[in-house]
């Protein structure tokens, strides 16, 4: 078998370009399947390598099952390279439009992404936590052949109970339990709060997922609308007398997907209804961290018995280093402790780790203030340049990620994202977050991704063409 030199580009590691060169020689069948390659010695001289370059190159491709090996006798091609035709891919998700919309918001689909849930990667602090990665992994306390401690790393509950104290939550270290993400938290905690049938609260508008998941636990869900002024609270009462929800899912401090925040005085009538109809609360504080002055989180005006609260730092660290943790009661704080092992949900030690030091070393304080003060500026500009389109900013905007906005007048707003969606801008449309007709002249906007010149041309001109329509 004859292998050429490879001329290489600066740059790329060398290890890559030499996988990509070989890998697209048998895929060509440019090799024959089953043939020798030369010997180790061989190849570090017609490449120019080290032995050790070769080496990686080798087991990467020997991992991609286009080599094999054999103890003395060298590297073959692999007798089975041939790839199945991208003609007999079946996509089996659905195909509806709700569904089809819903798929780029969790994945890097499209170029614009104003609809997204994410910042975008230029306003995360990526080298700080880089250089925090790369301290944990050298040092000698990261136990790389054990598990991670069933509650959590300790050092982390720590630095946490100190952050949620200065939120006004004082607990106990034992109360404060690591998941791996905020998801994954909520889903344990509905196994052990509810069972099949039981009524659960949520807002409408609410984070698409929630409705997702308690399908899942085959409770029945009832909604209450989420308005600036928090809700009608002779409507809540009714519906909590009515229907006796077990539990109510809500967040708090910049609720997903509208932006509001619960003032001490609705905050106070609610926790009031709640416990009147002993209605537990679940509080999702998933952004509360973005809020340039947040109001009180509802556990910390309740305690523990009457609310158990969820949160993370997804959102401000990095979607891919996912650490999340729940406040509960002693008693299910130690049943959940319980449930990470038997479902295997322990944390990542790494990544706790990770977030321990951000926490201890003041790093997270202050991209923390450095995003909240970003996040202002742009969204004045957003909000802006949202009503010159002519659409309605029912809430206003205090702060975080999101603004919710109703379209202008009989626009609808899934073919909307549609339209956008073939032109590489992602939208998320009111009717992704829930099931009230009233949310479908809606729209959710990410303040961080809509802050573009050319965001804001294509939605004014895919309005444009919407409104000739009518």
């Amino acid at each position: 078998m004859l292998v050429s030199a490879i001329a290489f580009v600066e740059g790329t590691p060398k290890v890559q370009q030499i996988v990509e060169a070989f890998s697209q020689a048998i895929e060509n069948v440019e090799w024959a399947p089953g043939s020798k390659l030369p010997s180790v010695r061989e190849l570090t001289e017609t490449l120019g390598v080290s032995k050790f370059t070769l080496n990686e190159a080798l087991d990467r491709l020997r991992g991609r099952n286009l080599l094999t090996s054999s103890q003395g006798r060298g590297y073959f091609v692999a007798m089975e390279t041939v790839r199945p035709p991208a003609a007999n891919w079946v996509d089996l998700l659905p195909q509806d439009l709700l569904s089809v919309l819903r798929r780029p918001l969790a994945a890097a689909n499209g170029d614009l992404r104003p609809g997204g849930g994410h910042l975008p990667e230029t306003w995360l602090d990526s080298e700080a936590l880089r250089q925090t990665l790369r301290s944990v992994v050298r040092a000698p306390s990261l136990r790389i052949a054990s598990l991670g401690t069933p509650p959590g790393l300790l050092p982390l509950r720590q630095a946490l109970q100190q952050k949620l104290h200065g939120e006004g939550l004082s607990v106990s270290v034992e109360q404060i339990i690591t998941t791996p993400n905020t998801v994954q938290g909520l889903d344990m905690l509905m196994r052990l709060l509810a069972r099949p049938g039981d009524t659960v609260l949520l807002d409408a508008p609410c984070y698409f997922n929630f409705h997702a998941n308690l399908a899942l636990h085959g409770v029945k869900v009832v909604t209450i609308p989420r308005r600036p002024d928090g809700f009608d609270f002779t409507a809540l009462e009714h519906l909590l007398a009515e229907h006796r929800p077990r539990l109510y899912l809500t967040t708090s401090v910049l609720h997903n997907p509208t932006g509001h925040s619960f003032s001490p005085g609705q905050a106070f009538r609610l926790l009031q209804l709640t416990q009147q109809y002993h209605c537990h609360i679940i509080e999702d504080d998933l952004y509360g961290d973005l809020h340039p002055n947040p109001p009180p989180r509802l556990a910390a005006l309740a305690g523990l018995d009457q609310v158990t609260y969820l949160s993370g730092f997804s959102k401000i660290l990095s979607a891919n280093a996912r650490v999340s943790f729940v406040v509960a009661a002693p008693q299910l704080a130690a049943n959940l402790t319980n449930m990470k092992l038997m479902s295997g949900g322990v944390t990542s030690e790494l990544f706790e780790q990770v977030v321990y030091r951000m926490l201890s070393e003041g790093s997270y304080a202050k991209h923390r203030k450095r995003m909240v003060q970003r996040l202002m500026e742009a969204g004045g500009r957003v909000e802006q340049w949202l009503k010159r389109c002519g659409c309605e900013l029912p809430m206003g905007y205090e702060g975080g990620m999101f603004i919710w906005a109703r379209l202008p007048p009989g626009v609808n707003g899934e073919l909307l994202a549609q339209a956008a969606l073939k032109q590489g801008m992602v939208l998320a449309p009111g009717a992704l977050f829930g099931y009230d007709p009233a949310q479908r002249d809606s729209m959710r906007f990410n303040v961080a991704h809509s802050d573009e010149a050319k965001v804001q041309r294509l939605f004014e001109t895919l309005l444009g063409r919407a409104s000739h329509a009518l």
